[in-house]
């Protein structure tokens, strides 16, 4: 496609388009030249002067045509050569430009991607933990349901109290609902090492009285509901020391368990004459951390106590280990002994290797004289 050099009046002059001109117009030109030839052989000798200038003007509209032809030409090449450049510069602009736009892309897709990535394992997090949450939700509801039910809140604690001495005792130190000489059963009794006498303890701890106090609304609702709570837990006080409390057949100290620190805490701390109570009747209330403790203590007696027990076995045991080392040290010493002959063995196999080498280098050298008298006498040592 050719330059556009200007626009005349709307209309686009190309470089084409002003070379036809040129030469329409040098064309013409040379028309009106030659009829004024054919005329000036009848014209006056004004005339002809005329037509000479006139024709040196033709001569000289000529070349200024050529000129521009020329000019014109250059004109058009060096535009074509600027439209490279151009062309060029922009393809090389346009590249660069679509690299960075593509180096973008790929930078935000990455970055997107990781975000994205991120925002997967965040939303997976929260799943898991909406997961969680969700059963501890069903978790604290049938507690709840435990707590409110007098039946299921007892198997909770004996539950609790059993998965405690369970993983603190032997079978043999315990026992479930044992029944006492009185037809009574207590929810565990424990066997302590060289006494006959079982310790109780007691898992029925009452709970409405200490709910009411938690959801009592006004000042003698609380009085009321503190009221009651003084009332069971005495009553339940008397009820052990009144069935478990056998004499040669039971400790003298009964445990009544509580399944939980924070009533415990509160028992403490607001009812310190229930608890006085308590203890003038030789009962001691236990939280689970203080029942583990306990549990503790009677393991490692009962521990010392199997210690002492199984003494004699410990000591024959120990004469057995004690005979193996003696049995052990013979066997060490002989080894010793083999090995301390079998260096001495090494060594008179490496002077007769020595000796037969230096039998071979004189028999190489052709040297049969006869050996040297130390060497014979070394011979008839090694030979004894």
């Amino acid at each position: 496609m050719e330059r556009i050099l200007f626009i005349l009046n709307g209309a686009p002059i190309r470089v084409s388009d002003a070379i036809l001109g040129a030469a329409g117009f040098a064309i013409v030109l040379l028309a009106i030249l030659v009829l004024g030839r054919g005329a000036r052989g009848r014209s006056s000798p004004e005339a002809a002067e005329r037509q000479r200038a006139l024709e040196r003007g033709m001569v000289e509209i000529t070349r200024q045509n050529a000129e521009l032809a020329g000019r014109m030409r250059s004109v058009a090449e060096i535009l074509g050569s600027r439209q490279a450049d151009l062309a060029r510069l922009v393809s090389e602009r346009l590249d660069a430009v679509g690299a960075r736009v593509g180096t973008g892309l790929e930078a935000s897709s990455k970055t997107a991607g990781e975000h994205l990535s991120r925002l997967n394992e965040r939303l997976a997090v929260i799943d898991a933990a909406q997961t969680r949450l969700a059963g501890l939700t069903e978790e604290v509801v049938g507690l709840k349901e435990i707590l409110g039910n007098k039946q299921a809140r007892g198997a909770f604690g004996q539950g609790r109290l059993e998965a405690i001495i369970r993983d603190a005792l032997p079978e043999r130190a315990y026992a479930f609902q044992y029944t006492l000489s009185n037809r009574t059963r207590p929810d565990c009794v424990i066997r302590l090492p060289g006494d006959p006498r079982l310790m109780v303890i007691d898992a029925k701890f009452p709970l409405e009285s200490f709910t009411a106090l938690k959801e009592a609304a006004g000042e003698d609702a609380r009085k009321q509901a503190a009221a009651r709570v003084r009332i069971d837990v005495a009553k339940h006080i008397h009820d052990i020391a009144e069935r478990y409390f056998i004499p040669q057949e039971t400790q003298d100290v009964a445990l009544l368990f509580i399944p939980s620190e924070s009533l415990y805490a509160d028992l403490n701390e607001y009812f310190e004459d229930i608890v006085q109570k308590a203890h003038r009747r030789n009962i001691v209330f236990v939280s689970p951390s203080l029942l583990m403790m306990a549990v503790q203590v009677i393991q490692a007696i009962t521990r010392d106590a199997r210690v002492r027990e199984e003494a004699h076995v410990i000591q024959a045991e120990a004469r057995r280990l004690i005979e193996e080392v003696a049995r052990l040290k013979t066997k060490v010493a002989k080894l010793d002994a083999h090995f301390k002959n079998a260096g001495d063995d090494v060594g008179q196999i490496l002077a007769s290797i020595e000796r037969i080498a230096r039998t071979g280098e004189r028999i190489d050298r052709m040297d049969f004289a006869e050996p040297d008298p130390a060497e014979g006498a070394e011979r008839l040592k090694a030979a004894e």
